[in-house]
């Protein structure tokens, strides 16, 4: 089956921001470039050296679900990132140089009840995506559109924060795809497993409130799952409309 590389996202702020590209250069064995580079640490977090921790020690979706409201530019040759949220506004920051302001603006969102975030995070050698793997996640577009059927109401894409979203596929046919290879432009994908969902699906991504029982309707269909890891094994350029060979 032949489909279509239909978007593209990184979110360079983990749980928080995220922002569609034309095209990205992808590396074997390696994340997508730009995506969960740093998180937030809490005043609850254990942090222990520089590498890779896990998702419990940073402000997510799945704790406030008002963070998933937030969208992101990321200037790649300056680093600056301008996060905009419908109840903060916009600020421009620096993730190294200068988190201050951004720490500031994300405090206004995230609940005064909840351990307050502390600072910014970035591991030495990964991406702070939730599993440690080098993985780039894959879903598509018509599986969200079938559950969103099941559900009886439209249910935005951004939910999920996939990387790579695919066009053309039959509903539900990327669960057969688990150990099989993905063609995608000049690139080779492995898959390696599904991606097992958590109630930050169920916010929705422009107010960042929850208004949709996505783990139910998943639960009903006998599986918590949506979406696949899969690992570079040929890299290259892609770009939106891109043909993908599917399995």
């Amino acid at each position: 089956m032949t489909a279509t590389l239909a978007q593209i996202w990184r979110h360079p702020v983990k749980a928080i921001g995220r922002e569609a590209l034309d095209q990205v250069t992808l590396t074997p064995g390696a994340w997508l470039p730009g995506d969960r580079l740093w998180g937030v640490a809490h005043e609850r977090s254990k942090l222990d050296g520089d590498g890779w921790a896990k998702k419990a020690n940073f402000l997510r979706g799945v704790t406030d679900p008002a963070l998933m409201a937030a969208t992101c530019v990321m200037d790649d040759d300056t680093g600056f990132i301008t996060m905009s949220h419908p109840k903060a506004g916009d600020v421009r920051f620096h993730p190294e140089s200068d988190p201050q302001p951004f720490l500031d603006w994300v405090g206004g969102i995230w609940s005064a009840e909840l351990p307050a975030p502390t600072g910014l995070y970035r591991a030495s050698d990964a991406h702070l995506t939730d599993v440690p793997d080098a993985w780039i996640s894959i879903a598509a577009l018509s599986s969200n559109r079938a559950l969103g059927q099941r559900m009886g109401q439209t249910l935005s894409p951004d939910r999920w924060r996939a990387n790579l979203w695919l066009e053309g596929t039959a509903p539900w046919a990327e669960k057969e795809w688990v150990g099989e290879t993905l063609r995608i432009g000049e690139t080779i994908l492995k898959v390696a497993c599904e991606i097992t969902r958590c109630k930050a699906t169920m916010a929705n991504p422009e107010t960042g409130r929850r208004d949709a029982d996505t783990l139910g309707a998943l639960d009903a269909l006998g599986h918590q799952e949506f979406g696949l890891y899969a690992e570079v094994i040929e890299g290259g350029t892609i770009r939106v409309g891109d043909p993908v060979e599917t399995p």
